[in-house]
Order: structure tokens, then C-alpha cells, then sequence
């Protein structure tokens, strides 16, 4: 294969897996507004489109940087390792969608990642761990994969956590609303989808754009990481069009099989969701849009105290989606590996 032609595969993959990235992630920030009848299928996407392009052209580029340094690897292989990354990456979220599984594509893609630079080292009879930078916590900001592991694993507590509380201040708060208040909540729903979807776009799109970024500096033998503006563009609208053409399946999951949500219930969920994802963003944490908003939902409906009408057959699932994607996905990208080498 040549070089052209494996970094314009390589770009293409990057942009399936924003698609797919759509499938998933993006459509959790608007579920529990869909599910609660606060807005159409199709007023949702609209806002969910503008809200994510916004969120990916101006919030910076602090999570494209840190999925950037994860791996290391000769620029010779770069475009092997990072391709294949995507291609096992992409096929894990295509398999977890068809299920009905929110799954997380930011693990999805360390897992990719980490499993075709640590393969393409011991296939080159080099030391493959050392390809993979582990880094940890720069002050505030994750670096590598322990740094990226770390944030998401912290990131769905906080989220239920967060949801518990909101939604407990808004249920005491409420005890003297009367029926007026029903439209403000509702509106306020929309406000906050609206804001899920900007930091939504400001963390997974960025994802697409930190690999593209890496991409482009080797095929230009370039030092410097550097996220285009049609970089920027592409994944953003890929992000959307993922979520208009697949998300159902996941809005499905995430707004009505976990827990029957009201309005209410959706506006603490998403107010907590994005605050997360939101901070996150800012110092460069790729955190999982679907973690953090499959807890919040999970933390309403313990804020109810209706711990018996949490479908925790449901969340189990989901539980065992997230555990198994990042090796399921590093082992896809191995598999990928292998047949790019031949190639």
C-alpha cells in the first residue's frame, strides 16, 4: 500500500470513527430530552448539530492534544498504528451500536491505540510498551494512558453523584411550584441539552481531531501537533450526521430502558452531565459522554428513591460493555494491524 493511500485510508478511518462517535456519545445529549417529549427527534438533531460544531470550533484543542500523546511510534509506522487504532476502534462501536450498547469510543480508541503501537513494537522486535506513553497527571491535566484512564473512571461517579444532588435540591425546591413552573423546567431541559452538546463537541470531536492532527505530522515530518480548521469542521458535522442517521438505538437505551424519566429528572441529569464533560473538556480530559450521562441517569433515579425501578438488568449491560471495550477494541486493532502490514 502506498504511502498516499494509507494516510488517505487512515483519514477516512478517522472520520467513520467520528461517525460512529455520533452513534453513540453524541446521542446521549439528547436522550433524556427526546425521551421526556421535550423536543421532537428532529429539533433535537438540529440543535444537537449547531450546539456540537460550536463546541468543537471554539473550545480549543486540549483533549485533540492529549489523545496525541498517548502513542509514540517511528513516523514510518505511525499512519499503520494510528489506522489500524481507528479501524478496531470503529468496529467496536459499529458491533456495541447494532446491540443497543452505549459504549464509550474514547475507550474504545485508547484501547485501539494501546493495542496496535504495543503489537507493531514486538513485530519490529522492539519493546511495543514503550511505544505507549503512560504518563499520568500534569497538575490539572491527564497525559497518557494512566492520565486517561484515571478521568474516565472518575468521570461516571461524579456524574451520578452530581445528578443525585440536583435533582434532590429540584424535587425540594419544587414542594410550592405550582403547574407554571412545568414550562421553565421544560425550557431549561432544552438550555441544558443545548449545553451538553457544546461540551459534548468541545471532548468527543476532539478525539477524531487529535488522531487527524497526529496523522498530518507525520505524513509531513512535521514536530509539531496542529489541529486544522477543516479538521475541526469535518469531524464536528461527521459527530452529527452520526447521531441524525444511528443514534436512535443508543436514545432508545439511554432515555427509556434505564429509567422513566421526567422532565425533571432529565434537566438534573443533563445539568450534571455537562457540567463534567464541560470541566473536563477545559483541561483536557477525554472523558465518555455515554459513562457520564448513563450515570446521571442511574443517580435520578436513586435521587427518587426508586431504586426498584432502575432497570439494572440494563445497566449490568452497560457495565460490561464499558469493561470489555477497551481490550475488545485494542484486540480489534491488532487484527487490523496485522492485515495493514500485509498490505
Amino acid at each position: 500500500m502506498s504511502g498516499d493511500v494509507a494516510l488517505w485510508l487512515a483519514l477516512g478511518l478517522a472520520i467513520a470513527f467520528a461517525l460512529t462517535n455520533g452513534f453513540h456519545d453524541a446521542s446521549n445529549a439528547i436522550a433524556t430530552l427526546v425521551a421526556t417529549r421535550g423536543a421532537t427527534a428532529g429539533q433535537a438533531v438540529a440543535m444537537a448539530a449547531v450546539a456540537n460544531m460550536a463546541g468543537a470550533l471554539l473550545l480549543g484543542t486540549a483533549v485533540a492534544d492529549t489523545i496525541g500523546g498517548i502513542v509514540t511510534v517511528p513516523t514510518s509506522q505511525t499512519i499503520t498504528v494510528v489506522g489500524s487504532a481507528l479501524a478496531g476502534a470503529t468496529a467496536w462501536n459499529l458491533i456495541t451500536w447494532r446491540l443497543g450498547l452505549p459504549s464509550s469510543s474514547g475507550n474504545a480508541l485508547v484501547g485501539g491505540l494501546v493495542g496496535a503501537a504495543v503489537v507493531d513494537g514486538l513485530l519490529d522486535g522492539a519493546s511495543g510498551w514503550s511505544s505507549v506513553n503512560w504518563g499520568g497527571f500534569d497538575g490539572w491535566r491527564p497525559t497518557g494512558v494512566i492520565g486517561c484512564l484515571a478521568v474516565l473512571l472518575i468521570s461516571p461517579p461524579v456524574g451520578f453523584l452530581g445528578a443525585f444532588l440536583v435533582l434532590r435540591w429540584l424535587r425540594r425546591a419544587s414542594r410550592r411550584w405550582t403547574t407554571r413552573w412545568q414550562a421553565p423546567i421544560r425550557g431549561g431541559g432544552w438550555a441544558a441539552a443545548a449545553g451538553l452538546s457544546v461540551s459534548h463537541g468541545a471532548n468527543d470531536a476532539q478525539k477524531s481531531m487529535g488522531v487527524i492532527a497526529v496523522l498530518l505530522m507525520a505524513s509531513q515530518g512535521s514536530s509539531t501537533l496542529t489541529v486544522p480548521l477543516w479538521a475541526k469542521v469535518v469531524t464536528g458535522a461527521a459527530v452529527t450526521l452520526g447521531t441524525a442517521l444511528g443514534g436512535w438505538r443508543i436514545v432508545r437505551t439511554i432515555g427509556r430502558r434505564i429509567f422513566s424519566l421526567a422532565p425533571m429528572d432529565s434537566f438534573a441529569s443533563q445539568v450534571s452531565s455537562t457540567a463534567v464533560i464541560l470541566g473536563a473538556s477545559l483541561v483536557g480530559a477525554p472523558v465518555s459522554t455515554t459513562q457520564v450521562v448513563a450515570s446521571s441517569v442511574v443517580g435520578v433515579g436513586v435521587g427518587r428513591r426508586r431504586w426498584r425501578h432502575v432497570r439494572w438488568a440494563v445497566v449490568r449491560g452497560m457495565g460490561l460493555a464499558w469493561l470489555t471495550t477497551i481490550p475488545a477494541a485494542g484486540m480489534l486493532a491488532v487484527g487490523f494491524l496485522l492485515i495493514w502490514r500485509i498490505a
